[in-house]
């Protein structure tokens, strides 16, 4: 049923005011703990030899300095050269201990460049890499197999600031240092249509293994901020993403196609989902077939105004399953859990468990969308219809909401298996009158106010399911580990 329509959106670039001085607020309160929280649960220890302790996966026998390979850090001079010939060096090291590359205080200006195996680049907490505006410093690469095309353009698409491909045992790492994408800039070319390749994310890694993204502060991206896709046992901890609200597509963690992924301790502000669960769009992600399973997401934070808090799709036609996310708070966000998709997608979102979610000031808490009418071309299947089933909602309070659900399957191939389970949701001043607005859905809720639709009848003494067993992911040790300048 259906048709398959190609639409391309861009999102408007209303700043509210009221959601930045709010949000400002609430990041500086935030923030403030955050960083006495990173210096107590992240270990990180200096001595007096300036040495500066970490944790990570795997520790290096090799160690340089960036400036050893005549980097210039006055935030003028261009280091692209120089961050590629440095890791191309230390890549040598890879069969004898790996080693690690030290960006020290100052303001490293580069365009892309791209990482090695058995490497960890470390970022000084005083280090800013700054990415470059010009175009020429960013190397057009593929478009992703899974998309069939750019997401911001049909053509191609640049490499990110930070890109990895192929490779095993990869850490980027700091103690709080910062990367900065310098975005404004791309941001007003995407507006005025005068790009014709896709924006580069800031941290892309594919087909790769043992990957750590941890303890950094990540700002201004072009696109997306971390996009770990076709890759497994990946670790993204400790990270503080900041871009403006209203900000285009400014992701910040987006795992696409990925196995066994443990998000944790994030605080996001963003123009778009605070986290975006993915794998591939249409009959490109279908023909793919590479899902995201295994991922666990928790104690994040989230401010996005226009979007969704963790989204799960659109691009999801590989498949998403067994996602679990618990400990999660939102502020002046759209959306709490959000599913995305639509006809012509194929693929599945199946065995999703969230728990002990606090929303506060929010259009929506429950909202799932089988009308997602975003396509990469004309040629997608109207017979791929996407399997959306086993949604467990539990332990969640909301207050200031505008709707309680907006849940609409798609006709003739509802939702099922939605379990909403101990829920209490005040709300806003002026709410809607229809606070649970259902279509081609089934389910069961138990403890859940305001009252929901007649589709998700009560069933007493229901607790929805979270899984009790480990995932590989959340048995990963970290070693304490040393950089010294």
């Amino acid at each position: 049923m259906g048709l398959c329509l190609k639409l391309r959106t861009s999102r408007g670039s209303v700043f509210y005011v009221f959601h930045c001085v709010i949000s400002a607020i609430v990041i500086l309160g935030i923030l403030t703990l955050r960083v006495a929280e990173c210096r107590n649960n992240h270990h990180h220890h200096r001595d007096n030899g300036g040495k500066i302790e970490y944790p990570a996966i795997n520790c290096r026998k090799h160690s340089a300095v960036l400036t050893d390979f005549g980097a210039v850090g006055d935030g003028k001079t261009s280091n692209t050269k120089v961050f590629n010939a440095a890791i191309q060096k230390l890549s040598t090291y890879a069969s004898d201990g790996g080693a690690q590359l030290i960006v020290p205080p100052g303001k490293w200006l580069t365009g892309s460049f791209n990482l090695t195996s058995h490497f960890t680049l470390f970022l000084h907490k005083d280090a800013v890499i700054l990415g470059s505006q010009d175009e020429s410093e960013w190397p057009a690469i593929p478009v992703l197999p899974s998309y069939g095309r750019g997401r911001d353009a049909s053509s191609g698409r640049l490499s990110a600031l930070i890109f990895g491909s192929n490779l095993t045992d990869v850490v980027i790492t700091g103690d709080n240092g910062t990367i900065d994408g310098q975005g404004s800039t791309w941001w007003k070319k995407f507006r005025a249509g005068e790009l014709n390749v896709t924006r580069p994310y800031m941290i892309e890694i594919m087909y790769s293994d043992q990957i750590q993204i941890s303890n950094l502060t990540l700002i201004n991206s072009p696109s997306w901020f971390v996009h770990p896709i076709y890759s497994s046992n990946v670790l993204v901890k400790g990270l503080t993403i900041l871009a403006p609200v209203d900000s285009p597509n400014t992701d910040g963690v987006d795992p696409d196609s990925c196995t066994n992924t443990r998000i944790e301790d994030c605080f996001i502000v963003s123009g778009d989902d605070c986290i975006a669960v993915k794998s591939g769009w249409d009959e490109y992600g279908i023909k793919v077939g590479m899902p995201t399973q295994h991922l666990i997401i928790r104690r994040l934070t989230c401010i996005s105004p226009d979007s969704a808090t963790i989204a799960l799709g659109s691009e999801m036609s590989g498949g998403i399953q067994d996602v679990r996310a618990e400990d999660i708070t939102a502020i002046d966000t759209e959306s709490g859990v959000r599913i995305k998709t639509a006809v012509g997608r194929g693929g599945y979102v199946k065995d999703i468990y969230v728990r002990r979610m606090t929303l506060k000031t929010m259009k929506y808490v429950f909202w799932m969308a089988g009308n997602y009418n975003q396509h990469p071309d004309p040629k997608c299947d109207p017979k791929a219809i996407p399997e959306i089933k086993g949604i467990n909602y539990r332990d969640v309070v909301a207050e200031n909401v505008t709707y309680s659900a907006k849940l609409d399957g798609i006709q003739g191939d509802p939702f099922t298996g939605i379990c909403i389970s101990n829920v209490t949701i005040t709300l806003t001043e002026k709410p809607k009158k229809l606070q649970w607005n259902c279509t081609d859905i089934a389910g069961v809720t138990s403890n859940v106010t305001p009252t929901p639709c007649a589709l998700l009848p009560e069933k007493q003494g229901v607790d929805c399911a979270f899984p009790t067993d480990r995932l590989p992911i959340d048995d990963v040790q970290l070693k304490t580990c040393s950089a010294a300048l």
